[in-house]
């Protein structure tokens, strides 16, 4: 299909939805473009078509040094390669390094696999990997993960195929940062580099058209083999019922926990559509400006921690696909520690925001009003307005706003909110409380969105990632999980299972614990 085709066809599909704002019409736009994009592709053969995935939200920045949202980073991983990579399991496996080796807990050495190129040809070395990181540590790029890299003192390159970390003091998550795509010297500094990005992944990158899709090719030189689908086109489709529209039309090949779970059952009896699903580490929760008169307040964020029903939503809005959380980390990890829940319990819930100084009104005014933002996700939506009638029945009165994702995560990362919900994908590593919950983490240095700050809390998280052993470190987030729990910056919300949906015809994907693309490196039509 020709570029000219698709924007043509994209044109079409916004005027009959703005002309004539008639939803049985806009679900039978996509079978217009469908024939607008066959149209386009008739000179094609079959195989050629490409083969589609579907997503509810616009990956927001794809040059990795910068990406945070889950979407950018997932096609991040397709685009470009890291030292190393995690497997489906979340353990640490080679990519462009074929071993390391670790001295003194502060010095790290790479070799470098000697046949990657990026995809415009040029090799990649150990040049391009030292400009990776020393342009995240550079405070002009202004990159969200540079707090993460602060612990390197500096980078040496003895070799093409060499690259050596010199750490200014033990860092035990350090190995697992180093999944980072690295980018290619020659080009990451010129501004296109954000819109027209060069990697060495299994895919490249073809174009991208705002708030519509990514299209990518593999890479036929790719040093661990070239993916079995030739093109790959990540569709944006924010819209729910367009997404199973399209999928139970077979005009998806494959699509991953964007859709709603009470179309699974639906969905698992299409006979020419197969489901698969395992647990995953994504974790969701309700977040808190910390710097607001009202949610400063330790009482209050207990009190609506009580108020929400987290099981009601996991059975009736998830269909048992989330499992109740008690803290950021999966209950079967590693230094998960059983630390006190907030059971739903209303009455308690009225006596904290009595206790916090906010008692209950003669009359019927509420005790105060927050405002909830939230995405135009339908699944966000449907959370929100959940939270929302459960916070009603203890006397506060809630606002939700939805925005499209990205006004929404810009206010997000700005601290523009009192309060949100939105998941951190893939918790692997408990280094993570230090990039959300300690003090120096603001933005842009961190998470630490909701502008928490306790100091014991900063000891641990400092502590816990400056020493190796497991058993130390479990007790030091241990008692950190503890801390947290009291305090709620946070109100867990839930892990959810991972659910893929795809043409039975797909074969070789696999799903990542941390709900990753990567696999699609695998995947091939029958």
């Amino acid at each position: 299909m020709s570029k000219h085709v698709l924007r043509y066809s994209l044109f079409v599909h916004r005027f009959l939805r703005v002309t004539f704002n008639d939803s049985r019409l806009t679900k039978s736009v996509p079978l217009l473009l469908l024939v607008f994009f066959f149209s386009g592709c008739a000179s094609r053969p079959p195989s050629d078509h490409p083969f589609v995935i579907a997503i509810d939200a616009t990956p927001t920045q794809l040059d990795p040094r910068l990406a945070t949202d889950a979407y950018s980073e997932r096609i991040d991983h397709l685009l470009f390669s890291g030292l190393i990579r995690l497997d489906p399991d979340g353990r640490i496996v080679p990519e462009l390094s074929h071993r390391w080796g670790v001295e003194g807990g502060t010095i790290y050495t790479f070799h470098l696999n000697r046949s990657v190129r990026f995809h415009d040809g040029r090799p990649l070395t150990s040049e391009d990997v030292r400009y990776t990181y020393e342009s995240i540590l550079d405070p002009a790029l202004a990159s969200p993960h540079r707090k993460t890299y602060d612990v390197i003192d500096h980078i040496e390159t003895p070799d093409p195929a060499v690259v050596r970390f010199v750490l200014t003091k033990p860092h035990a998550p350090f190995l697992a940062t180093l999944a980072r795509g690295v980018v290619p010297k020659h080009l990451a500094g010129s501004p296109r580099f954000s819109s027209h990005p060069v990697g060495s992944g299994p895919f490249s990158f073809v174009r991208s058209e705002p708030d519509e899709g990514v299209e990518l090719a593999a890479d036929p030189r790719h040093f661990q083999g070239a993916p079995k689908i030739s093109r790959l086109l990540i569709r944006v489709i924010p819209e729910e019922s367009v997404r199973l529209l399209e999928v139970e039309k077979g005009n998806i090949d494959l699509i991953q926990n964007a859709f709603p779970p009470d179309a699974l059952p639906r969905l698992r009896r299409n006979p020419r559509l197969k489901v698969i699903q395992a647990p995953g580490s994504t974790y969701t929760y309700l977040g808190f400006n910390l710097k607001d008169p009202i949610l400063r307040n330790k009482k209050v964020r207990q009190a609506i921690a009580t108020a929400v029903d987290r099981e009601e939503i996991t059975e009736h809005l998830f269909k048992g696909l989330a499992r109740p959380a008690s803290g950021l980390l999966p209950p079967d990890h590693w230094a998960a520690a059983p630390v006190a829940s907030y059971l739903y319990d209303p009455e308690r819930a009225k006596e904290l925001l009595d206790e916090a100084g906010y008692p209950d009104p003669p009359g019927s005014p509420p005790r105060f009003k927050l405002i909830h933002k939230t995405s135009q996700n339908e699944p966000a939506r449907r959370v929100a307005e959940a939270i929302q009638y459960r916070l009603d029945r203890v006397g506060i009165d809630v606002e939700i706003r939805s925005y499209e994702w990205g006004t929404f995560y810009a206010d997000i990362k700005s601290g523009n909110f009192q309060m949100f919900t939105l998941s951190w994908v893939g918790v692997n590593d408990p280094d993570i409380y230090y990039n959300i919950f300690h003090s120096e983490s603001v933005p842009p240095n961190g998470s630490n969105r909701g502008f928490y700050r306790n100091a014991r809390l900063d000891r641990l998280v400092e502590e816990g990632r400056g020493v190796l052993d497991v058993e130390t470190r479990r007790a030091l987030y241990g008692e950190a999980q503890k801390i947290i729990a009291d305090e709620v910056p946070y109100v867990s919300l839930w892990h959810t299972m991972n659910v893929a949906v795809m043409k039975r015809e797909v074969e070789g994907y696999a799903l990542y614990r941390n709900g990753d693309f990567y696999s699609l490196k695998e995947a091939r039509k029958r």
